[in-house]
């Protein structure tokens, strides 16, 4: 990964073998984020992204291994208990153009990976909804 601060935006370039959501906490830690938004696109070979079903509160997870183009990545890094907290969507397409997604778990760089990381003056923490079961945006 390598990265540079332009004012309130980081443009990341993560590389071959790199796993998405690994390397940005790393950045989110020593950039020290609290609040911030992202957006990238690249290419992965093993990503796994899931769908939450509300009525049971519960994440069904789907594993993809092979050529995919990301079409969107998409999301948000806040605090929960004082920890960096990502919450990330991916959708990729394979080579017949049928595009898979949802929630990204982990995802794998193939070839490269094109992050924008927009810091937002302000901060926002998370606290888990016991009706819905997810954690969400509690604005301070």
């Amino acid at each position: 990964m390598d990265y540079r601060r332009f004012q309130d935006t980081l443009i990341v370039r993560l590389d071959r073998g790199e796993e998405i959501v690994e390397q940005l906490q790393l950045l989110a830690k020593k950039e020290d984020l609290q609040l911030a938004s992202v957006e990238a696109l690249g290419a992965v070979n093993d990503f796994t992204a899931g769908v939450y079903h509300t009525a049971e509160k519960k994440y069904y997870s789907n594993q993809y291994e092979g050529a995919f183009e990301i079409v969107s990545l998409t999301g948000t890094i806040t605090r929960m208990n004082g920890e960096i907290y990502q919450h990330l969507h991916i959708s990729a397409g394979d080579d017949k153009g049928a595009v898979f997604g949802g929630h990204l778990n982990r995802a794998v760089v193939s070839a490269t990976c094109e992050m924008v990381i927009r810091v937002i003056d302000g901060a926002v923490e998370r606290r888990q909804d016991p009706e819905i079961g997810l954690n969400l945006l509690h604005f301070l």
